[in-house]
């Protein structure tokens, strides 16, 4: 071997060698020191006198769990900050994640600068107010009318709810003035099965009274931490002056690429060094994932040159107690809970999230839409637009180098409350809502070539004819069968814009039903709010999903129960679409998704957690639902088989005559000869036996049992009346969205019988102790743009009044729920009745407006 040769490759490998040992052992005088300052902050709200004390995370809008109308408008925080001394050849930044939705910040009674919208991050260069002992003031208003969002169907959580930093650096150093940014973007233009090229696009800032010349070192790192290429470049900065210095690496050969089934991170450390010493003074590092994709009208996606469905959730980032208020942690933890039901997708809705979140995803493998929050219009405000358009920037830069990101959003849902074309409003609304699109759609490629601008519509085709359809990518939020529509009208939507548009790329952005745990029908229907409809609502939505490859994927709504402060409904305060709990618990169909997604291992889940404690007829037949993704299920109850069942789209239900009292339940299955089994208890009662002292409660007008959570008594369907039963005589059924106050029970009281004049119970003879439940809903209550007008049938009735007789006495005359202008409100009262006939009759006598009744409850003394 030539001796020149081998002395080159010593060379080399000891450069290398010293290049890796010059990152991994840096210089300790001058580098940047980033610490968090969470805790030992006061706050109250604006006008309070009195301060708390708090630590951050923190948001002043916990009220939003138990009331509508949370508290809106600023709130202050101070915190004094000792520093041992400062150091005249440092600079020194305050970097708040994010301040709902706008931020003045004060350091010693100086104005340190401001900042418009709630998600972002932003940077303030403090320098010049700081000293050894300082109080810092930050001002959050959540009431800003110039500052997106104005109207969604979230809650905007004020204050300051993710970390604040103090970061100090050297007066050479990575820009910290780009909108929050860390002034070093990287991106991977060319990138193949065959070859990977990373691009570095850092600014450097010089903050010294003097020129300078540095170095800027980039350093690119395989998975297993190997370096594998290394570049110095001189620069020679003036003073103040601020550069841009690019970098394009070597060709790494067969690059390792990045998926979510195998999230491959290279790493790239960008260094600022003093050319002369080579004492290092700043340096970032980034995650690199080699990865490329596409978006097809007819194919839908594909990564890295193959076809691949996007599988995901929406995500709202509340967490009960806290709110927004939450801590990395969690952030992490939704991504591993949403990576194990077999997703690899993920919308973040409505606004950009964590940092932590972002890097989950990138660690973890979930490709990630992110999006601003301009939400269901656009206003005739004063700078509104401007906020938009920085928020935008802030977003895509902050973000920019996560490998997992591949769309950026700036529109969801945008007309939704806007006037409807025949409006005189109508063209002004119109326009200016096209004009903000045009503008950020230029914005967001000038910004940002390498991913796709995507834009979620409603169910609207005004989005394609007025000249929204701006972006790579439409998004359909789609809820036939829910709030509107049949859901074979779901297909049939998503066909018709197929057809009509044969060239767009189409993404389902979001698709949901409600649910209530309290709720459940084995004849349920669309806005019930039943466990049972939102299984059957996704069992329709996503096999159509799934087999047709023009749509490129979905995001379910949601990931979890959010809090809506506004939303009333079953669960008010609570968009119950999700398929976890608030508290990360999962609901049963959420099985249902991870025995279709996750081709990986065996899912086998008994579908009944959501219902264990059962009531029926005494060997009435009970359905068990099982979600499996194995070729043949076995149930066994008691320690007996009921069979084995081969299922069809993921599920199979077994029809067994549950015992009274506990019983175990083992689904069983084979995957590859090894046993895979899911056990649970399940409890059964019998209906109740007025003879023996029970209690019958009756969900009038309501196809649905609810069982409350106080007490678990559980309110039994309604049903025609039948000799020898019980039921309505006569009546129609109704139901509302609306909150009903002073109780726990609401949707007890959200279905009713109107109209009703008669009522029976058979029943022995005796002294019964009666219970009518009722509210006025006449008047009607504006409910949220989302529900589409769904769910409330009432009419602006006059005050209903009516007598009530029972057993031929008259309980009640000129009666009205609504006495004492209670309307909405809970009525609920208890007669004691002699019962000789052996029915319990309960008649109701118009006067005026319409008898209604919500409930019954009756019990034998």
């Amino acid at each position: 071997m030539n001796i020149n040769i081998v002395l080159n490759t010593l060379i080399r490998k000891v450069f290398l060698i010293s290049a890796s040992l010059a990152f991994i052992i840096p210089s300790a005088s001058a580098q940047r020191v980033i610490k968090t300052i969470n805790d030992g902050w006061d706050f109250r709200k604006d006008r309070e006198t009195q301060w708390q004390s708090i630590n951050l995370p923190h948001t002043f809008n916990l009220d939003a769990y138990f009331k509508r109308n949370y508290y809106k408008g600023k709130g202050v925080y101070r915190k004094n900050l000792s520093l041992p001394k400062i150091d005249s050849a440092k600079r020194y930044y305050l970097k708040i994640d994010a301040a709902s939705k706008a931020a003045d910040i004060k350091i010693n009674g100086q104005t340190a600068g401001n900042h418009v919208g709630g998600y972002s991050a932003f940077i303030l260069d403090i320098t010049d107010m700081i000293r050894e002992d300082n109080e810092i003031e930050i001002t959050v208003d959540n009431a800003r009318q110039d500052i997106t969002p104005l109207w969604a169907d979230f809650t905007f959580w004020g204050g300051i709810y993710r970390d604040v930093w103090l970061i100090t650096t050297p007066k050479q150093h990575f820009n910290m003035a780009n909108y929050g940014s860390s002034g070093v973007f990287v991106s991977t233009p060319v990138v193949n099965e065959q070859k990977g090229i990373v691009l570095v696009k850092a600014e450097v800032t010089n903050d010294a009274d003097s020129k300078i010349r540095l170095k800027v070192q980039n350093n690119i790192y395989d998975a297993q931490g190997k370096l594998l290429h290394t570049r110095a470049q001189p620069i020679l900065l003036d003073a103040g002056e601020t550069r841009a210095v690019e970098y394009k690496s070597e060709t790494i050969v067969n690059p390792q690429l990045w998926t979510p089934e195998a999230p491959i991170l290279y790493r790239v450390t960008t260094t600022i060094m003093n050319a002369g010493t080579g004492e290092i003074l700043d340096e970032v590092s980034n995650k690199v994932g080699f990865r490329w994709f596409s978006f097809y009208a007819d194919k839908g996606f594909s990564l890295n040159g193959k076809p691949y469905k996007l599988r995901g959730v929406n995500r709202h980032q509340d967490q009960a107690p806290v709110g927004v208020a939450i801590g990395d942690e969690v952030n992490r933890h939704d991504v591993r809970l949403i990576k194990e039901i077999g997703c690899n997708f993920i919308r973040l809705s409505h606004y950009q999230q964590d940092d932590a979140l972002l890097s989950a995803c990138d660690e973890l493998g979930l490709l990630v839409w992110e999006e601003i929050s301009i939400i269901n219009m656009v206003p005739d405000s004063p700078g509104y637009d401007d906020n938009c358009e920085i928020n935008l920037v802030e977003m895509i830069r902050q973000h920019y180098n996560h490998p997992s990101v591949i769309a950026w959003g700036y529109m969801n849902e945008i007309l939704l409350i806007a006037p409807t074309p025949e409006k005189p409003e109508w063209p002004a609304v119109r326009d200016r809502t096209v004009k903000l699109a045009q503008r950020l759609e230029k914005r967001l490629k000038e910004e940002d070539t390498s991913r796709v601008s995507v834009m979620a519509f409603h169910g609207s085709d005004l989005y394609n004819t007025i000249g929204l359809a701006l972006g790579d990518v439409s998004g359909w939020n789609l809820y036939h069968g829910w709030y509107f529509g049949e859901l074979p009208d779901f297909e049939k939507w998503l066909e018709d814009q197929r057809t009509r548009y044969p060239h767009r790329p189409i993404i389902m952005s979001e698709w949901g039903a409600g649910s209530d745990k309290r709720i459940h029908s084995t004849k349920s229907r669309a806005f019930d709010f039943s466990i049972e409809y939102q299984q059957k609502y996704i069992e329709h939505y996503l096999p159509y999903i799934e087999n047709n490859d023009y749509i490129a994927g979905c995001a379910y709504w949601n990931f979890i129960d959010f809090n809506v402060a506004a939303r009333q409904e079953s669960m008010p305060r609570v968009n119950n679409k999700g398929l976890f709990y608030n508290d990360r618990t999962p609901k049963d169909v959420t099985y249902y998704f991870k025995a279709m997604w996750r081709k990986d291992t065996p899912v086998l889940h008994i579908a009944s957690r959501d219902w264990a404690s059962r009531i029926g007829n005494d060997g009435e037949a009970q359905s068990i639902k099982i979600y499996t993704n194995l070729d043949e299920v076995e149930l066994v109850m008691n320690g007996i088989s009921y069979g084995k069942q081969r299922p069809s789209n993921y599920n199979t239900i077994f029809n067994v005559k549950l015992p009274k009292g506990s019983s175990s339940l083992i689904a069983r299955g084979y995957k590859n000869s090894s046993l895979v089994e899911d056990m649970m208890m399940i409890t059964f009662d019998l209906l109740p036996d007025l003879i023996q002292g029970d209690e019958l409660a009756i969900n009038v007008g309501s196809n649905c049992c609810f069982t409350s959570d106080v007490g678990k008594l559980t309110w039994l369907p309604d049903q025609p009346y039948t000799v020898g039963g019980w039921g309505y005589v006569n009546g129609n059924n109704r139901s509302t969205t609306s909150e009903i106050y002073n109780t726990i029970d609401g949707p007890v009281y959200q279905t009713w019988m109107e109209d009703i004049t008669e009522y029976k119970v058979d029943a022995p003879a005796g002294m019964y102790e009666v219970e009518l439940l009722m509210a006025d809903i006449s008047r009607p209550v504006r409910q949220q743009a989302n529900l589409l007008g769904k769910g409330d049938e009432r009419t602006n009735s006059a005050t209903n009044r009516f007598d009530i007789i029972i057993c031929g006495k008259v309980v009640e005359q000129d009666f009205s729920p609504a006495d004492n202008s209670r309307y909405l409100n809970a009525c609920r009262r208890r007669y004691i009745v002699q019962n000789n006939d052996g029915c319990i009759d309960i008649r109701f006598m118009q006067l005026q407006g319409k008898p209604v009744l919500s409930g019954i409850k009756v019990r034998k003394l």
